[in-house]
């Protein structure tokens, strides 16, 4: 298939959707650009759908976090977002677009090609003047519509009572203080909008607003849209001779490389970038590693889960072993009747002959007030399962999970931690289940969207939620009553 028809998700290496999405206002840009003439490929279309997607309420689904693209140099940024801005401001009178960039150049080479674009074919019918001056570079469309450029280094930006769309160019070099000086302009207008582009920020940049964005990204923040081109995030452009490119790395980052960006193009941007971690930032859009930790569930969905435990229950234990046997954890679920309230018990890091012996004494001391023991991991959950029976614990009370049941098991934690069916005792400063929820995403497991929890950091452990996941299914699925119910887990 040729590039230009594959869809986003084919090609961008991470993208985060607000949720809430019911429509788009896609159509209408489709309808303004089609007047013009203007064609775009198949992932900027998709872009632009996501980007303009509304909730149920008529408000964009990015309104508060924001749009977001981390997109490599050379891949087609302006022309996508440019063209995209031209067809709201065609298709709303009246509209007030603010394009900043850090650096004058850039601002100034920005506003060239929109006024080229403005000018050029059909769109220049849409366009009453054009202002080239310094300071008041400006888009001006016979509907009242306009689009004011400027550099946020000269101050351009502050001041606006209200604006309905505000795009942030060269986004890894903006602060905090700096995005929060010009967005409540946004606020004042109907269904404002705001845009960050950029690159993986350099060490030495005061990149933090656009970090900041990225992890609540990364943190599956309900009102953020964030798309991001890269290579591999291991591609190791250190040691890469001076000069060399990697094309197929290169194909990785850029959707319009080969048919829009040339090999000549890429080439000159080595040659003019300089060092190879500049290289890997600006060219292949590949983060520095301090924080790329992704997870699965939103801290802010994690912090809903704090609750207070119920006084009675019936009681059901998880325990996941790591894929090498050196990690385990025990997670004890106390299923009431409007939930189940959970409680990590220990996770321990150790060979597994060691750790099984003295988990499954601690066990088969507490099996008779147990609906079930659920055990997931192949490096040690028949060892234990074995080790149980032979101290006397029913078969029926101890189950292992199939790898289809595990993956089920998954999925019954986040649907309970989405619909406030699970409590848990909010943890303490160095709380196992805490970091582990914090580093712990999905990983595909099969063509049919199966998945399993996996850590995304070097040191993280997935054993603690996995844990949580097997006790979590292990209540749903228990139909035992011990004989009396329990006040506590431990």
């Amino acid at each position: 298939m040729p590039r230009s028809q594959q869809r986003l998700s084919e090609l961008a290496s991470f993208v985060h959707v607000p949720d809430g999405i019911v429509s788009t206002e896609w159509p209408l840009v489709a309808a303004q650009l089609q007047r013009i003439n203007i064609g775009l490929d198949m992932w900027q279309r998709n872009a632009i759908q996501l980007a303009l997607s509304k909730r149920a309420d008529g408000s964009y689904a990015a309104s508060i976090g924001g749009v977001c693209f981390s997109i490599p140099r050379q891949v087609g940024k302006t022309y996508t977002v440019g063209w995209l801005i031209f067809a709201l401001c065609m298709a709303k009178p009246g509209m007030l677009v603010v394009w900043t960039a850090h650096h004058t150049r850039t601002s100034d080479e920005t506003f060239d090609a929109m006024r080229t674009m403005a000018t050029t074919g059909k769109a220049a019918a849409m366009v009453k003047t054009v202002r080239a001056a310094n300071g008041q570079q400006t888009i001006i469309f016979h509907n009242g519509s306009r689009i004011l450029f400027g550099a946020r280094e000269q101050g351009f930006g502050r001041g606006f009572a209200e604006i309905d769309v505000l795009v942030f160019d060269e986004a890894q070099i903006l602060t905090e203080s700096a995005l929060s000086d010009m967005v409540p302009a946004t606020n004042a207008a109907p269904n404002g909008l705001v845009f960050l582009i950029g690159t993986p920020p350099r060490p030495k940049d005061p990149g933090e607003a656009f970090t900041i964005k990225r992890n609540s990204a990364l943190s599956k923040d309900a009102d953020t849209l964030w798309i991001e081109f890269s290579a591999d995030a291991d591609c190791n452009v250190a040691d890469w001779d001076p000069g060399y490119v990697d094309w197929a790395q290169v194909e990785k980052a850029n959707p319009s490389y080969p048919h829009r960006t040339s090999k000549n193009s890429i080439l000159r941007m080595r040659k003019l970038i300089g060092s190879n971690e500049n290289f890997k930032r600006e060219a292949l859009g590949i983060w520095d590693q301090a924080g790329v930790a992704t997870r699965k569930i939103s801290q802010e969905l994690w912090d809903s889960t704090i609750g207070v435990p119920p006084s009675s229950g019936v009681k059901c234990y998880g325990v996941a072993f790591s894929f090498d046997g050196d990690r385990q954890s025990v997670v004890g679920v106390l299923k009431h009747e409007h939930g189940f309230h959970a409680n990590l018990i220990g996770s321990y890091t150790g060979s597994t002959d060691d750790g099984v012996a003295g988990l499954a004494d601690w066990l088969a001391e507490r099996w008779r007030d147990a609906g079930l023991i659920v055990l997931s991991g192949a490096a040690g959950a028949g060892l234990l399962s074995q080790a149980l029976l032979d101290r006397g614990v029913p078969k029926k009370i101890v189950k292992v999970l199939s790898t289809r049941e595990y993956f089920t098991a998954c999925q019954m934690l986040v649907e309970a931690v989405k619909d406030g069916s699970l409590t848990r005792p909010a943890g303490g400063a160095n709380d196992a289940l805490d970091a582990s929820v914090a580093v712990s995403d999905e990983k595909k497991r099969g063509s049919d969207g199966a998945w399993g929890w996996q850590a995304t950091s070097f040191d993280g452990d997935e054993t603690p939620v996995e844990a949580l996941s097997v006790a979590v299914w292990a209540a749903k699925m228990n139909k035992r009553v011990p004989g009396r119910k329990q006040k506590a887990l431990v």
